[in-house]
């Protein structure tokens, strides 16, 4: 019954999500391109095989790692990966071309999961991270799909929020086969939820075994060369948000002053703002060369804005310091760990409630820096005066990365155990 209330609910809500889809296809047009897909329309066929399920940009990232060692292991199983985002659909289409079938997932309506499973029907289905939709899973359940979570991650607030809504929740979670756990914390707040401990495994986190691409180190030392920063210092801005773009100039500002030849490359999260995020460089009256438009970044360039997709890990190889953004406003954070497994010393904001565990692993190391929007020059300044402190950091990253991997391995067994043993409905 709840989940009937609930399915009710979305269709007398559908016409506010379809206005939200075009607010926000405003400044990203490709909201609106393949929108059949949301509605279970056009999906490309499959039989067999893995489907992924990662909502966006950072879940598709942290599902490489799998989705790749698993095409390595099942070389004649195809795998299908659905996103929500078309900045996640990109990302799917950069690393793996037609080596995958892709589609958006549809919006969470019985009917239009009905169309998606007639087209796709495969083996297993992995969420990633924290994208739980009652319908799906309670689709893929009633079709005999076992269902992994995988990477899961519950902060303390999305618990609470959980258990306000535990009349919908605790039905949803109980159709999951199994949960792979980043932290115990996150293993507990499952279980206070009423997931059976058989259902749950602390596997840690896939960020932990993250691998740069093999070539990242040899386009970086091109691109130093081309841009001629033999005498220049590179501070990275990354996946900034509204409200942090300002902070962040400010501060490279006093950096300048410090440092007068440094280098601000700033990526904005989400290609919507990058317009915005150019003027606001203008309006500091920074010199600004944009990588989409080719722009030279000769001697008097002090902001390269990072306005392309899939290149985050190069900027970071260009890196002396990196910032990780989404931590200045309540967003949560992201992935503090990439510029790491490139030996970057990272900073980061405070609000980092999406990745708590592994933020305060990486502080209590001395392997991160956490800092408010005021001590970002500040701290930044003393990491490029003393090399010694920024090297001792980057040697205390490197341990806690070392120190953790394995996750990748723990959750593809949890995958093919589900895949060999589960073929019916789940039980609480």
């Amino acid at each position: 019954m709840a989940r009937i209330f609930y399915s009710l609910l979305f269709h007398l809500l559908l016409p506010l999500v379809l206005l939200r889809l075009l607010w926000r296809a405003r400044h990203a047009p490709d909201y609106l391109r393949r929108i059949y897909e949301r509605f279970g329309f056009g999906i490309p066929a499959m039989q067999g095989g893995l489907w992924v399920h990662a909502v966006s940009v950072g879940e598709t990232l942290a599902a490489a790692p799998l989705i790749n060692a698993w095409r390595r292991a099942h070389p004649g199983q195809p795998v299908f990966v659905s996103t929500m985002t078309p900045t996640g659909s990109a990302r799917v289409h950069a690393l793996w071309g037609e080596a995958v079938q892709h589609a958006y997932a549809p919006y969470d309506l019985p009917w239009a999961w009905a169309l998606f499973l007639r087209r796709v029907r495969p083996q297993t289905l992995v969420i990633m991270e924290t994208e739980l939709w009652p319908n799906m899973i309670h689709a893929a359940r009633q079709r005999g799909i076992p269902v992994l979570l995988a990477n899961a991650r519950l902060s303390e607030r999305s618990a609470r929020g959980y258990a306000r809504a535990g009349w919908l929740a605790r039905p949803m979670l109980a159709e999951l086969s199994h949960i792979a756990a980043q932290d115990e914390a996150t293993a507990e707040r499952f279980r206070g939820l009423g997931v059976s401990e058989a259902r749950i495994s602390t596997t840690g986190s896939l960020k932990f075994d993250i691998t740069p691409p093999p070539d990242i180190e040899a386009r970086a030392h091109q691109l130093h060369i081309d841009w001629h920063l033999a005498h220049r210092l590179v501070i990275v801005a990354a996946s900034t948000h509204s409200g942090e773009d300002i902070p962040v100039l400010t501060a490279f500002a006093a950096i300048r002053a410090r440092h007068k030849h440094a280098l601000l490359i700033l990526v904005p999260r989400h290609p919507e703002r990058f317009e915005n995020v150019a003027m606001l460089v203008r309006q500091k009256k920074f010199s600004l060369a944009r990588r989409s438009r080719g722009e030279p970044v000769t001697d008097d360039v002090s902001v390269v804005l990072g306005d392309t997709m899939g290149e985050l890990m190069l900027w970071y190889a260009l890196a002396d310091i990196a910032f990780v953004g989404g931590s200045l406003v309540p967003v949560g954070g992201h992935n503090v760990l990439e510029p790491m497994a490139l030996d970057v010393p990272t900073l980061s904001g405070p609000h980092v409630f999406n990745f708590q565990s592994i933020t305060d692993e990486l502080v209590a190391a001395g392997a991160l820096q956490l800092v408010e929007a005021g001590d970002i020059s500040r701290v930044c300044n003393v990491l490029l005066d003393h090399p010694e402190l920024a090297n001792t950091q980057v040697v205390a990253a490197r341990a806690v990365l070392q120190g953790n991997r394995g996750a990748l391995q723990r959750q593809l067994d949890l995958i093919v155990g589900l895949c060999a043993h589960e073929s019916a409905p789940a039980h609480a």
